[in-house]
């Protein structure tokens, strides 16, 4: 099973049919749970309980967005069925709290003690039966996709850093075909004969793919095989639209304009953009609402921790869309002096500049509250690049090819990059996050917006990346 487009985003056909059993796997839990319950009474449930149906749908879409936070659709996730298991019991502690809070709001809805524990027992068994099987399949050769390689040089040479299971999900790299002119990069026991014709070799083994990775395509493509292979039902794709839907990000190393400029992606739109506009807004204000106790706590604890003087907010001045500048806002979570002799310096590992509760507050994104502000006033998005300042934006510019281009969307509170890659904190980091970030300008959507949102609650959760 391979990898299907939605929305513009990149999504596994196996996570897909996962998340559809697994909401329906949740739906039923509810009426086995209600069932279970009143066993002895069948006829009660209806006077007892109420329609089962909407209480089921309530409790699927709650625990979806569960299982959501605790990183269990991530496709990089690397853990063990131990790690599984773990992460699938803390998404029915916050299903149950979730569940509990929606029952208080929605009474109507409830399920009653007895029944709400059973559909929790049910759920739980269901899914970690469901996940056993879902592992075992993903490492079952029969239904993994075989991929051929035409290359075997420089450009193929990021494949074969592909090694771990969560980087070629559902894939099987078959091996490497050397092209004319390839300077050999990539283990030589990958490489396959071309014993007769191309269409030969993958009838022969089976293939299902052809990713075309040629360092020199001056030197001449074999079309007319190409070709077969395609109408054969063989799928052909050019290496960077690979890595890209495989690996959520643009390989800048190795990418050309013209791919850049003929690839789909980049739609912009007065329609796009007040739908985004609109999610900005609803999100920012529900999340305000609903953080304002953090926030006053987190003022409080900053202000007692400096004596009861030194500001509270730190303000900075950043870049956003189109290269404008404005000034983000954030808890300030470093001494007041920390650049007291006006040097731009990036965040480190350990910083001895950070405080107490400003080390807190960075592990669990707390300091990026103030910055709803910020969305509010149009300034940033909920979801985009992480803005960066001046002085870092003017070097990167001129030594990292396309870094301008990641300003032409708004900057975000999260982003693709923040929970793709870990905090970045130099140059090269600032490399790598920017192949995520482009991957973001030219496939964002509400649909993806959605996914960052999601996944950004595991960054959370697990208080990944900070410093």
């Amino acid at each position: 099973m391979g990898t299907i487009r939605l929305f513009n985003h990149s999504v596994k056909t196996f996570y897909l049919l996962l998340m559809a059993a697994e909401v329906a796997l949740l739906a039923a839990s509810a009426y086995l749970g209600v069932y279970l319950r009143y066993l002895t009474d069948p006829a009660a449930i209806d006077l007892a309980v109420g329609p089962v149906l909407p209480r089921a749908l309530l409790f699927a879409a709650v625990m979806m967005l569960s299982l959501f936070a605790t990183g269990l659709y991530n496709r990089r996730l690397r853990d063990g069925l131990e790690g599984i298991v773990v992460r699938l019991g803390l998404a029915f502690i916050l299903g149950a709290i979730l569940m509990s809070v929606a029952f208080y709001l929605i009474p109507q809805w409830l399920l009653g003690r007895g029944a709400f524990a059973l559909t929790l027992v049910s759920a739980f068994v269901l899914l970690l039966i469901t996940r056993m099987i879902f592992v075992r399949l993903l490492a079952h050769h029969n239904i993994r996709q075989r991929v051929l390689v035409l290359g075997a040089g420089k450009r193929a040479q990021p494949l074969s850093m592909l090694r771990r299971k969560s980087d070629l999900i559902g894939l099987d790299l078959v091996g490497y075909i050397a092209a004319e002119g390839d300077d050999i990069a990539v283990d030589e026991s990958k490489l396959l004969p071309m014993n007769g014709s191309l269409m030969e070799l993958v009838e022969r083994e089976r293939i299902d793919q052809i990713i075309v990775a040629v360092d020199d395509r001056r030197g001449g493509l074999p079309m007319e095989e190409l070709l077969r292979c395609r109408t054969r039902g063989v799928e052909v794709v050019d290496l960077l639209t690979f890595l890209e839907h495989e690996t959520g990000k643009i390989k800048v190393d190795l990418m050309y304009p013209g791919w850049l400029a003929f690839s789909q992606g980049f739609q912009r739109g007065f329609l796009r953009g007040l739908v985004k506009r609109t999610f900005d807004i609803i999100v920012s204000l529900a999340l305000l609402t609903l953080c304002l106790p953090l926030i006053a706590a987190t003022a409080l604890a900053i202000w007692i921790e400096s004596g009861f003087r030194g500001p509270i907010l730190y303000r900075q001045v950043r870049v956003g869309e189109s290269g404008r500048e404005f000034e983000v806002l954030k808890f300030r979570s470093m001494r007041p002096d920390a650049e007291g002799d006006g040097q731009a310096r990036w965040a480190q590992e350990n910083d001895p500049r950070i405080t107490r509760v400003g080390a807190f507050i960075r592990k669990y994104r707390i300091d990026e509250l103030p910055q709803l502000i910020n969305v509010l006033r149009g300034e940033m998005s909920f979801v985009g690049p992480r803005p960066e300042r001046p002085q870092f934006v003017e070097g990167l510019n001129g030594s990292v090819p396309y870094y301008r281009e990641r300003h032409q969307v708004k900057p975000g509170l999260t982003g693709w990059a923040q929970i793709c890659y870990p905090y970045g904190a130099s140059e090269k980091d600032a490399f790598e996050k920017l192949q995520y970030d482009l991957y973001y300008v030219k496939n964002h959507s509400l649909f993806l917006d959605l996914t960052i949102l999601m996944q950004t609650a595991e960054v959370v959760l697990w208080g990944k990346g900070a410093r």
